[in-house]
């Protein structure tokens, strides 16, 4: 517990930095593979992956957030742990191997049949690794973790791009989806140099399955929630309009998926190492909040107000349309940087059971909006999906905390800090840009009005709404932190 602190901080800035890097590997990666692959090639994999993804929520059922959860965890939970986590992903394996035939006759396409079968592996590889990512996790080795997940993406890239090179073609894809699980579970059982002994029955597994399968439940209701609205417009609207909303959608989750994916798996290990203490672990868990909140809502308003910026640039003059539906889904990043940190709070504390209830209580609430605004298109799709998340967010967010150490205003005041230095910022940003910005091309105008915006709201956040004090503290933080870290051997 001496040093939780230094260790949150410094996991939290590693794992932050390798989702950079492996942002700037998948974008080449992307670039390079789809040169020299056809779209045909990435449809193969993609029919394939759509199914597999679905059954990647159940492949740990919940375990590790169960053993990372736990106060303490015995040698003999963690062995039959891993054993239950081998018999689950061999389960999928099975499978999915089985429903191959199906696949490929559903679409009409027999090169899947071999393709399922092989990526039916990706499920044994990644259950043998489960356990001992949680190993790391409890002791809070995330930069162990990060390195991992890097070098394990890299390789698999450079495995993928030698392979389209030699002309295999979508077995390039196949290998790359393979070699990422089979990579990182080889490195996760060198880290955490532990060996899993034999299972044992009477363990006290049984809390921890009611949690992981109550976690994975919630997780499966999200998942049809969040994702039912690309089917509908298959079905109704037709490919191009899903192929602007997804685009779009895909494009305006980069800021929040990349933060839940870098804070979530630190902040819910150092949280749930403080249950026992509610007033440092409301401590911890502000702090969090306030970083995130900070690093999301500037990204919130700019790609609202900046929107047909954003997507010239980044996608380019033919998808000049999708500058609206982005427009439209830009709230969304607001509401999901507000609730999904409480559903670290939730889960570290134990309440899954309350997380589950209002999955079942919001999934159906965003159905039906979906279904109000089909009508209306892909616009219209994105305008209900927002106004629905906007409308839940207060009752959700009071929901969330009764009964907890965190209070509704405390939401509000860490909220308040960023929304309003992001206001002001964005409005000087975006005067800025009419003042000199129209006779700029797309590209240039994007780097002044984010130069702009940057600048402004970094320098009212920290000396007017007087934040500046806590982003110093973390820095000391990390800058002792490596400084221990350069005088003391490496831990085990």
């Amino acid at each position: 517990m001496e040093d939780l602190k230094r260790k949150t901080v410094q996991g939290g800035v590693a794992r932050l930095a390798a989702q950079a890097i492996n942002f700037l590997v998948r974008l080449v990666s992307l670039m390079v593979l789809a040169r020299l692959l056809g779209p045909k090639d990435f449809g193969l994999v993609g029919m394939v992956t759509a199914f597999t993804s679905v059954l990647n929520l159940f492949r740990d059922f919940g375990l590790s957030a169960a053993a990372v959860q736990r106060a303490t965890v015995t040698e003999e939970q963690t062995s039959t742990l891993f054993w239950i986590n081998v018999v689950v992903g061999a389960f999928l394996a099975l499978l999915t191997f089985a429903m191959a035939p199906v696949i490929a006759s559903f679409y009409r396409e027999p090169k899947l049949l071999a393709v399922t079968a092989v990526m039916a592996l990706g499920f044994l590889f990644n259950a043998a690794g489960v356990q001992h990512s949680t190993v790391l996790q409890r002791h809070m080795r995330f930069t162990a973790l990060a390195v991992i997940n890097t070098a394990s993406l890299i390789l698999a890239t450079a495995i993928a791009i030698g392979g389209a090179k030699a002309g295999y073609g979508y077995w390039a894809l196949v290998a790359m989806t393979l070699t990422t699980p089979l990579a990182s579970t080889v490195g996760l059982w060198i880290a955490a140099a532990w060996v899993p002994g034999l299972p044992h029955r009477g363990v006290g597994l049984r809390s921890m399955m009611h949690f992981g399968g109550t976690l994975t439940l919630n997780g499966l209701v999200v998942y049809v929630a969040t994702n039912i609205d690309k089917v509908l417009l298959g079905r109704f609207c037709g490919v191009d309009a899903v192929g602007l909303y997804g685009r779009a959608y895909q494009l305006i989750n980069i800021p929040t998926d990349n933060l839940n994916s870098a804070a979530g798996e630190v902040a819910f290990s150092a949280l749930s190492r403080l249950q026992g203490e509610p007033a440092r672990l409301r401590s911890y868990f502000l702090k969090g909040y306030s970083l995130i909140l900070a690093l999301t809502v500037p990204s919130t308003i700019a790609c609202a107000v900046f929107a047909d910026d954003i997507i010239a640039v980044v996608l380019g003059p033919k998808w000049k349309a999708a500058g609206a539906i982005f427009r439209l889904l830009a709230p969304t990043i607001l509401v999901f940087a507000v609730a999904n940190p409480l559903s670290w709070l939730l889960t570290s504390i134990g309440r899954v059971g309350r997380l589950l209830k209002m999955g079942l209580v919001v999934a159906p609430i965003m159905i039906l909006g979906y279904a109000l605004g089909l009508p209306y298109g892909p616009k219209g799709v994105a305008f209900a999906y927002s106004a629905v998340m906007l409308a839940w967010l207060i009752p959700l967010v009071i929901w969330a905390l009764h009964g907890t150490m965190i209070a509704p205003r405390d939401i509000l005041l860490a909220l308040s800090r960023p929304l309003l230095s992001s206001l002001l910022a964005v409005g000087l940003a975006y005067g800025v840009r009419l003042a000199c910005g129209q006779s700029l091309s797309p590209v240039p105008r994007l780097a002044l009005e984010g130069s702009v915006l940057a600048a402004i709201y970094l320098g009212v956040l920290f000396f007017v709404a007087g934040e500046k004090v806590f982003y110093l503290d973390l820095l000391r933080t990390l800058k002792g932190s490596t400084s221990s870290a350069e005088g003391s051997p490496v831990s085990a």
